[in-house]
């Protein structure tokens, strides 16, 4: 079993900056993707960001610019930075993780949320 563990979120305001960190532990042979989705009340879980291990991201149009994501790959932690912020940011943010767990396995893995406020 895999565990992703997040940390970072909070309060702003508008044009400050947080940083989201995920670790993922457990039985782990390799991560092939890790990234961070996020959900607003009333609205579908979307993709922000992702990056895989060989440190290839990918963003939303709309956190390019204002969000850079990177990986310690020794670590198994992602970070999002995240700057600019803006009110229409305000949701719960996820890490999600691909991992191969054994040599014939590979699975899906969510955090259980962290949540990112930012005032007007």
């Amino acid at each position: 079993q895999v565990q992703l563990v997040e940390s970072g979120g909070g309060l702003v305001q508008a044009g400050e900056s947080l940083r989201l960190s995920c670790a993922a532990s457990g039985r782990i042979v390799s991560i092939y993707v890790m990234g961070w989705y996020r959900q607003a009340p009333g609205k579908q879980r979307e993709v922000v960001a992702s990056i895989t291990g060989g440190g290839t991201t990918n963003y939303a149009d709309s956190v390019k610019g204002r969000f850079a994501l990177s990986r310690d790959n020794a670590k198994n932690t992602v970070y999002l930075q995240m700057n600019s912020l803006k009110p229409e940011d305000t949701a719960v943010y996820y890490c999600n993780a691909f991992v191969r767990s054994t040599s014939s396995r590979s699975d899906n893995y969510w955090g259980q949320g962290t949540q990112v406020t930012v005032s007007s």
